[in-house]
């Protein structure tokens, strides 16, 4: 089975990698927009759906498209990627000594058939002072992160004081999960 990953992640690229696998990138260029009404838990489902919509019509039979995407929501809110230096200052203010949820969806296309999964990782970060958070942007520039952090980074290292679930579901790609739905397609 040809794999095909429906993601620039290079997080994404490197987990698959280390699984084993062998994979082509193919990069969707659609928008990713949600309705804004849409309940934080199910945003990432719906843009994993969306990037995979917009690349199924160019398989073949063969071929297993993996599309993820990944949020970080605190009480009930999405924070996305930061924009500037002044919003991912804010976002890990806001993260500081506190607790949040990280959630990756995955949509598997593989013979017409669609198979959709997520996996939740709760996170606490200590209290993390101004010259950590200024020292992490500065050096890491988690400008392309949910929340404003990689997890396997700097502030991973020295400021997650707790993680309850799979490490690498807070990376981006819940690999656990996407092994078991790989297995049960080569039966």
């Amino acid at each position: 089975m040809e794999i095909i990953l429906g993601s620039a992640s290079p997080r994404r690229k490197e987990l698959l990698k280390q699984m084993g696998f062998d994979f082509i990138v193919q990069i969707s260029d659609v928008e990713e927009v949600y309705d804004p009404s849409t309940p934080a838990y199910e945003v990432a489902s719906v843009l994993a759906k969306l990037k995979a919509d917009a690349l199924k019509s160019n398989l073949h039979s063969e071929q297993l498209l993996i599309c993820c995407d990944t949020v970080v929501i605190m009480n009930n809110e999405v924070l996305g990627k930061p924009e500037s230096t002044i919003e991912a200052k804010e976002t890990l203010k806001r993260l500081s000594g506190k607790k949040h949820e990280v959630i990756s969806a995955v949509c598997l296309v593989h013979k017409g058939k669609t198979i959709e999964f997520k996996d939740s990782t709760r996170i606490e970060f200590k209290i993390l002072s101004e010259a950590e958070i200024d020292h992490y942007i500065l050096n890491y520039k988690p400008f392309d992160k949910a929340g404003s952090y990689g997890i396997q980074e700097w502030i991973g290292h020295v400021g997650v004081s707790k993680i309850e679930g799979s490490y690498t579901n807070v990376m981006g790609l819940p690999t656990q999960l996407l092994y078991q739905e790989i297995e049960k397609l080569k039966d």
